[in-house]
Parts: C-alpha cells; structure tokens; sequence
C-alpha cells in the first residue's frame, strides 16, 4: 500500500465516532502524525490542536461542498461536533439540502484529496508553545444593563512547572481604548498592547515565583464608557488549555443572542456562521458554561446588536 493510500486509511479511521473528539492520540497513524508535525511528547491538546489545525489548512484548498464535508466529518466547528458520524454526517446533508449517501461520497472525495494535499505540500516545523501553566477555571461576568458597562474576570491557574512568574492573558472583544482595567487581587498589570483588531494582550506579573503544581488565583475588572463600545459578543480564545470558561452575560431585558462554542477566529463576528440560539432568562440573562477548551478556538457568546 502507498504513502498516500495509508494515509486515507489513517483519515477514514479518524473520522470515527467523536472524530477529533474522542482520545486523538490513540486514533492519529504514523503518517497524520508526520504530516501534522506531532512530536512524541505531544499531549491530547497539542494533537487535537495540530491535527485540526492542519486538517483545516489543507480543506481550505477543496471546494465549498467537500471542505464543509471534511470538516463536519472530522468534527472541526462548533456545529459539526456531534456524537457520531452519522451524525455528522446528517447535518452536513441539511446544510446543503442533499441526502446523507451523496455527503459520504464527499467525505470520501474530500479525503482522498487532503491526503494528496498532504503529501504534496509538507511542512515546516511547528510546536505548540509551552507557557509553563494551565487555567483551571475562567469565570467572566459582564454587567450591561448600568450606565458605565463592566466585566468582571475571575481566573484560577495552576503552575506546570516551577518558577513561574508572570501570565501572558488576552481580551477579545472591546477595543483597547475603551477598556479600563484594574486587578482587584493576584498581581500586578502589564498593558501588552493591541495583538489583533479585536485582542488585547496583557500580562500579570505575580508578587513571587509559583512551584509545580501551586494554584494561584486573581480578579481583573473592566469598565466600559458605554455599551456601544462593545462589540456584541464576548469570547474567550485561550492560548493555553483552559478546564472550565464560565461566562454570565447581563443584558437586562431579552435579547436575541448565540453561542460559540469552539469557533474559528474569524467566525466569531459573522453573521452568517450558524450557531446554535440563546434565550435569555426573565431577568435578561444568559449563562453559559463551557469545558476543556480547545487552544486558538473561540467559546463565549455573540448577540444581535442595538440598531437604534
């Protein structure tokens, strides 16, 4: 059997079950491995992190109808990511108003062109960073219903190693002149500036060196001049493996609003990218939880902005 035809092999076996769901580092073959650039040290983040990374790299060169089947197949996108395959599969078919059997045959077409893709086009190295740290838990409130808006950002880290020092955090969502932070306990503010149209990074620098395995928690309040200057949604795009993001949302009065739940970047603010609807409770208020974050993915919520 060729390079090639293993690799298809290695795919059709992936795409089994949750996909990249279930326990990737069981299921990735020697040759994905090789094409994803994984090391042998890699953990369940760093695979799942690469392998949908790259699998995503390589659909984008497919045509709409075999990239949306690929994707959905391997469970890549918030809306995709259900039990089984046939279950994937099933949503794919609604999405383009065809009938499961005809999506198979794309899931098929689409891998045995990544696998040609893969092959012809390697890579170079690449390694998913080491910050020396993990979030245990992420707790964010955001209050907008009062005349000066703010997000209160509760965080519980563990150190992996000793000496850690600092965290390097980020924002997303409200423009950096516009946010007003301040660390109401667990270290000391370093403005990182603006990363991205829509990030803003900054560090905390701890008052001392933390040891393998030692918790460390901190609170961060934001302040908004106004509603407006928020953009609808609020997400968190972790850096680092994050177990749990908890996020209430105040609005006040019922909005109509959707759920990220592991979103591409560039999804995040697109109306267009279907996901799944919220409503929000009596008091205007939305909750939502979500665990084992995917690093570079986005979690959180967007909602339908004031037109007045």
């Amino acid at each position: 059997m060729s390079g090639r035809a293993e690799l298809v092999q290695e795919l059709k076996s992936l795409r089994k079950g949750r996909g990249l769901l279930g326990r990737v580092e069981e299921r990735v073959g020697p040759l994905l491995r090789e094409a994803c650039q994984i090391a042998e040290d890699d953990g369940l983040v760093a695979i799942r992190q690469k392998v949908a990374g790259r699998l995503s790299e390589l659909a984008a060169h497919l045509p709409e109808d075999l990239r949306l089947a690929a994707l959905a197949a391997f469970a890549i996108g918030p809306e995709a990511r259900q039990p089984l395959y046939q279950d994937r599969v099933k949503w794919a078919a609604e999405q383009v108003d065809r009938d499961p059997r005809t999506v198979r045959r794309r899931v098929d077409e689409a891998i045995d062109l990544l696998a040609e893709l893969a092959s012809a086009a390697p890579r170079t190295p690449v390694s998913v960073p080491e910050a020396g740290w993990h979030t245990a838990a992420l707790s964010v409130a955001l209050v907008l219903d009062q005349p000066q808006p703010t997000v209160l950002e509760h965080r519980r880290v563990v150190a992996d190693q000793d000496g850690v020092r600092s965290f390097e955090l980020a924002v997303s969502g409200p423009a950096r002149e516009d946010l007003s932070p301040a660390v109401l306990y667990g270290g000391t503010l370093v403005d990182r500036g603006m990363e991205a149209t829509d990030r803003w990074g900054y560090g905390l620098e701890l008052p001392r060196p933390l040891s393998r395995g030692e918790p460390w928690e901190f609170a961060v309040l934001f302040r908004l001049p106004s509603a407006s200057a928020l953009r609808p949604y609020m997400v968190c795009v972790p850096r680092q493996p994050c177990d749990l993001f908890d996020l209430r949302i105040r609005f006040g009065r019922p909005r109509e609003a959707w759920t990220l739940d592991g979103a591409f970047q560039r999804d995040i603010s697109d109306p267009a990218c279907r996901t799944q609807p919220l409503k929000t409770d009596p008091a205007g208020e939305l909750h939502q939880r979500f665990r084992r974050l995917t690093p570079g993915l986005a979690y959180g919520v967007r909602w339908a902005p004031d037109l007045e």
